[in-house]
């Protein structure tokens, strides 16, 4: 197991440093480049030419990149030109509200779309099946931003049941330990403060599982059907094992190991690509300020961002291998 979690903390090493080269030529080939995006309208050749000069923009490409990357390992991320806050500060910041919100999600795909894709495999053919495949190709082609403002427009403008925007109503003041809204509420006692996080949750994550789901309820529902065919199972089965040994030791536990991974890709996914969805709802995460640090040509933001979201999305993938170990013993012998 600790081989295993070395190997990928290494492996972590390249994918940033091509991660870098990549956002180091993207970063110099965008429009306008930092200078105009500090400058705004303020914009001349002679002022370009001095914030140049100032951020060394004017040196040969590869001393750039060298100051970049010594930047990067010293954990200097730059300063927001939106809010002139150091980068890593805003991160910290809002990163809390998209892990809870992101968490939500994913909780949800996996609460539904494992049962529903267990048993639309169980009853291959039937009512549920068809419902099941039906909706979800459906599904999967809603775009989020529409099923957002969908799911917005009934529940919170025509019904009035849940709240549209932000993480808390105003009125209510709760005291932030881990800046997981829920977490503090439960923590503190303020359990007003768990509960409106709680309504102001529903809309935002019932929309970004809306994917996530989908996409487990199939897989599950292909992977249990592979697996009733094999001949562990029949045997199994012929020996006069309990339906309820067979589907839990034999089946399900088998036909979870690509399921695992799907979910640990897709709650990498819901942390890099809330962007969308935290921007309809207001949601106060990191998704939303990339989406503002796009509109303001925050490079600082989108670089410094970038780059601790995929070391947060390796992060998850070596979390589902060590959950393949657990398992499947048989990983941890190969």
């Amino acid at each position: 197991m600790l081989r295993l979690v070395i190997r990928r903390l290494l492996q972590l090493i390249p994918t940033l440093l091509g991660l870098s080269v990549l956002l180091f030529l993207w970063l110099n080939r965008l429009p306008g480049g930092p200078a105009s995006a500090i400058l705004g309208e303020r914009a001349t050749e002679e002022k370009k030419a001095a914030i140049n000069k100032l951020l060394g923009l004017d040196q040969p490409v590869y001393v750039q990149y060298w100051r970049f990357l010594k930047r990067m390992v010293q954990g200097d991320l730059g300063t927001s030109i939106q809010t002139g806050q150091p980068v890593w500060d805003e991160f910290t910041l809002r990163f809390p509200a998209t892990v809870e919100l992101s968490l939500m999600a994913i909780l949800i795909a996996i609460v539904v779309g494992i049962p529903l894709g267990y048993l639309a495999a169980r009853r291959r053919g039937g009512w549920l099946d068809i419902t099941a495949v039906s909706v979800s190709l459906v599904g999967i082609c809603i775009p989020v931003f529409f099923l957002a403002l969908i799911l917005k427009g009934i529940f919170a403008v025509k019904l009035g049941l849940l709240p549209s925007y932000g993480r808390l109503e105003t009125g209510i003041n709760a005291t932030e330990v881990t800046g997981l809204a829920m977490l503090d509420g439960l923590l503190t006692g303020e359990f007003d403060a768990t509960w409106d996080a709680f309504r102001h949750l529903i809309l935002p994550s019932v929309t970004l599982a809306s994917i996530p789901l989908v996409v487990i309820v199939r897989m599950t529902r292909a992977s249990v059907l592979e697996v009733l065919g094999e001949d562990y199972v029949r045997t199994a089965e012929s020996k006069g094992l309990e339906a309820r040994v067979v589907r839990g030791r034999h089946v399900l536990r088998n036909a979870l190991l690509p399921v695992v991974t799907a979910v640990g890709l897709l709650t990498g996914a819901l942390l890099s690509g809330a962007v969308l969805t935290e921007s309809v709802f207001s949601f106060e995460g990191i998704g939303k300020f990339l989406y503002d640090a796009i509109g303001g040509r925050d490079y600082p933001v989108l670089v410094g961002f970038i780059m601790l979201i995929t070391i947060v999305f390796v992060l998850i993938n070596l979390l589902v291998d060590l959950a393949y170990s657990i398992i499947d013993p048989r990983v941890r012998v190969n």
